[in-house]
């Protein structure tokens, strides 16, 4: 990694016990084609223990074919399935809060946990949808909590038209697309040249969307 993490000044003050701030606090961004973005900063106080846990996960480094070619996947991966006991309390706790805030909405409940571990500045994820399941046909939401260094997350729609988006994902930001997005928009996380720490990206998915 090329630079460490820093404990946040926020945590510090806070204490060591996880927090979140109500969900109420959330503001939607009406895109277009029907997709839409929730965004609350500073979702979760006191996450710099959630942070120091998820950086002891047993993280997974993969190989993808790529055009004539295999290469490695530029951050590592860790996915956790419904049955699957999340690694740290704060988690199990945010899971729950956003099953209930979105229940009626989503008309079913976030299930499984994909993890990024961004190692640095080099690490990134490309322009794409999380369109290999049921997503690729039907709306669904897909909620992302960001630990650690920030990120920019940007989103464009598939079709043109319209300028690139960014969210600056900060610790214990988060972040939900929902409606369209994942079929009628994309997203992705750029390198960046500037000196960064790792990042943990946890998004909590409903069943059968990847």
């Amino acid at each position: 990694m090329s630079q460490s993490y820093q404990p946040s000044i926020l945590d510090s003050m806070t204490g060591p016990v996880s927090a979140l701030e109500p969900l109420t606090g959330l503001v939607r961004h009406r895109l277009t084609a029907g997709a839409w973005v929730d965004h609350l900063p500073g979702w979760m106080h006191g996450s710099d223990s959630v942070f120091e846990t998820l950086l002891g996960i047993d993280w997974r480094a993969e190989r993808r074919k790529m055009y004539d070619g295999v290469v490695d996947v530029p951050r590592l991966l860790r996915w956790f399935g419904g049955t699957e006991t999340l690694p740290h309390p704060a988690l199990i706790a945010a899971k729950a809060a956003l099953n209930s805030h979105y229940a009626e909405e989503l008309g079913e409940q976030f299930v499984t946990a994909g993890m990024c571990l961004y190692r640095d500045g080099r690490d990134s994820v490309a322009w794409h949808g999380d369109t290999h399941g049921r997503s690729a046909k039907h709306d669904t939401m897909v909620a992302i909590v960001s630990f650690g260094s920030p990120r920019n997350l940007l989103l464009r729609p598939r079709a043109g038209g319209h300028e690139t988006l960014r969210f600056p994902l900060g610790h214990g930001d988060l972040i939900v697309m929902g409606g369209s997005c994942q079929r009628t928009w994309e997203h992705a996380v750029p390198k960046t040249a500037k000196p960064v720490g790792p990042r943990v990206s946890v998004q909590f998915r409903p069943a059968g969307v990847a």
